[in-house]
């Protein structure tokens, strides 16, 4: 039974300084927005339905689509829950596989289109999950409804969503070499705008047609869950399609992404400074950035130094630092960590290992000293084992391929020519090495007459106050590691801290933002990484509760969670929980109850 839609809260405008909009303007955009059927015309609460017709490829169609394929999955199917590591087992459900806008590029020859997979379960609960990818994008991956965090037992599919996943309009390419296939896309422009934001605003549409046609009517509700870059979708979405959906989760967001990537290859070359080279092969004399720390002798030093100086902060000694931004204060590396007058011995770090660690805290920086992206806290997650680590992000995903492809090809206008990355290994190594901070990072902000818009007009939010989003009614959950190493939650903070300028009150009722403490990139680390934000935007979206905590559980070895998490303490127990907190506030710690529950615990 539909519940009667409950009225929008009164919307604040924000200073005419920061939105240069004149009252009555803003009065006329909400009311535009409110006016061309936005999702807040239908019911509140999503009312489910079973399909009308048959999972047939005669039963979509769409302007420019290509069905590949639409065939009737029967229940029990197993699959991992996206990320988690975990295998769900699958209701039944319509799976359809087709292509929208194919066309061959225009400077390269190559065949481009945006790929997606649909999955419309037959128990469908009325509600639309779009599944935006990590990293470049690239590959239709499964579209379970990957709701995020470590180690979660179920997806956006088990709960009864139609889910869409994509490639973002791009596919690798084979005929080039290995190394830079999954970058070379941002040769051809309109693949730039595809994988930066026109993907989402094209399917968005589509799929919402063909679940109408499927199920005989459009989702109540919809929502739009990534993280890492399937994060900075979500705030691309929420700024450019803020009518299109009704919930977003955006999960460690590179709402800044070429910034970010121009940080990682600033940070690679600090590490240089500190490593020994390769002694043979094609890198025999470059610096192997591998060897500038060891993660259990020196990181382990790092994060337990921080520990000591800001376990407590939060009122209990428990192996976790809850209060990040006073940790700020009172951490200094220079002085809580022993300096060496030898080599590194898990007692101390050398000087220049000190100065390198400060440096890429402080941010990216050019040559005068200017910041090319924003600092990063420092946290006891920086000792961290998993692909999500930090010392990983800093060291094999900043020299190649990953981050290097992205600058060269997709970021900078115009690209990088594919010769200077078509070798073997040491050519992007080299590339990240000879990346000049003072001429190559501003080409992230340039357009010529073939690449039309800049990476940073592209990529991220053209409107940071989300003006369609909360015109619209939207809600926005973002979630971040206190401790991710390759988007900072400081800048995350600091955007979150002006749009709370910008809209005053009427920001808490729009957007929140959660910082797991410890955690490293979208989950992992010294942290209790386990929690389901999913339930917590629909509940927020359709039955008005806001989230003013989110349980979160650790994965440590010996827990009740299939998937486990290494860098869970074997002081914690394995099952610990913790409130997370709406920013600003902080878990603080009651004064009694076990330090194991989330009930000893209270968001102030």
């Amino acid at each position: 039974m539909s519940a009667t839609p409950a009225p929008l809260p009164r919307l604040l405008a924000p200073p005419t300084a920061i939105y240069r909009l004149s009252s009555l303007g803003l009065i006329g955009l909400i009311f535009s927005l409110s006016a061309c059927g936005g999702s807040d015309s239908g019911p509140r609460v999503a009312v489910g339905a079973t399909p009308a017709n048959s999972c047939s490829a005669a039963t979509f169609s769409y302007g420019n689509l290509t069905i590949t394929s639409a065939k009737l999955v029967a229940a029990g199917s197993t699959e991992a829950a996206g990320s988690s590591g975990v295998t769900v087992t699958n209701p039944e459900y319509c799976d359809v596989v087709g292509t929208l806008n194919a066309r061959t590029g225009a400077i390269d020859g190559r065949p481009y289109g945006i790929g997606f997979e649909m999955r419309l379960p037959t128990q469908w609960n009325g509600r639309f999950f779009y599944q935006p990818n990590g990293g470049l994008d690239g590959s239709v991956v499964a579209a379970v409804g990957d709701i995020l965090g470590g180690g979660q037992a179920a997806t956006g599919l088990t709960k009864g969503f139609a889910t869409l996943s994509t490639d973002a309009g791009h596919q690798p390419d084979t005929s080039v070499n290995a190394n830079i296939n999954g970058g070379v896309f941002g040769i051809d422009p309109q693949a730039r705008l595809d994988y930066g934001y026109n993907a989402v605003g094209s399917l968005t549409p589509m799929a919402k047609a063909l679940i109408k046609q499927y199920f005989g009517k459009q989702p109540d509700r919809s929502y739009i869950v990534g993280t890492s870059n399937g994060g900075r979708h979500a705030m691309v979405a929420a700024s450019r399609f803020g009518d299109q959906f009704d919930g977003y989760v955006a999960g460690s967001p590179g709402f800044n992404l070429p910034k970010a990537a121009v940080a990682q290859l600033w940070g690679a070359n600090q590490l240089a400074t500190i490593s020994s080279k390769f002694t043979s092969g094609a890198k025999a004399g470059l610096p192997d950035v591998s060897t500038s720390f060891s993660v259990s002798r020196d990181l382990k030093l790092v994060s337990n130094a921080i520990i000591a100086k800001c376990d407590s902060l939060d009122g209990v000694a428990d192996q976790s630092v809850n209060d990040i931004q006073a940790c700020q204060a009172a951490f200094n590396i220079s002085t809580a960590v022993p300096t060496c007058t030898g080599a590194a011995d898990g007692t101390c770090l050398t000087a220049a290992q000190k100065t390198v660690l400060a440096n890429m805290h402080a941010g990216a920086k050019n040559s005068a000293g200017q910041a090319l992206y924003t600092q990063f806290l420092w946290d006891a997650g920086i000792y961290n084992t998993s692909s999500s680590g930090w010392f990983t992000w800093k060291t094999a995903n900043a020299t190649g391929p990953r981050d290097p492809l992205s600058v060269g090809f997709v970021f900078t206008t115009p690209p990088t020519s594919t010769s200077v990355m078509t070798g073997v290994d040491p050519t992007i190594l080299n590339f990240v090495l000879g990346f000049n901070f003072d001429t190559d990072a501003p080409k992230i902000f340039a357009s010529n007459n073939t690449y039309t818009q800049s990476a940073m007009s592209f990529m991220t939010p053209p409107d940071l106050l989300m003006s369609k989003m909360v015109g619209n009614g939207g809600k926005m959950i973002l979630v971040q590691g206190s401790s991710d190493p390759v988007f900072s939650v400081q800048d995350t903070i600091n955007w979150y801290n002006s749009f709370q300028s910008g809209w005053n009150d009427q920001a808490q009722l729009s957007a929140r933002l959660f910082i797991v403490p410890g955690m490293g990139h979208s989950r992992g680390g010294p942290a209790t990484d386990n929690y389901d934000m999913v339930d917590a935007i629909v509940n927020w979206v359709e039955y008005g509760k806001a989230p003013d905590s989110v349980l979160a559980t650790a994965r440590g070895v010996g827990g009740t969670i299939a998937s486990t998490n290494a860098d869970v303490p074997a002081s914690w127990s394995p099952n610990r929980t913790r409130p997370l907190c709406p920013y600003p506030k902080v878990a603080r710690y009651n004064g009694s109850g076990s330090v194991e529950s989330a009930a000893s615990f209270s968001c102030r």
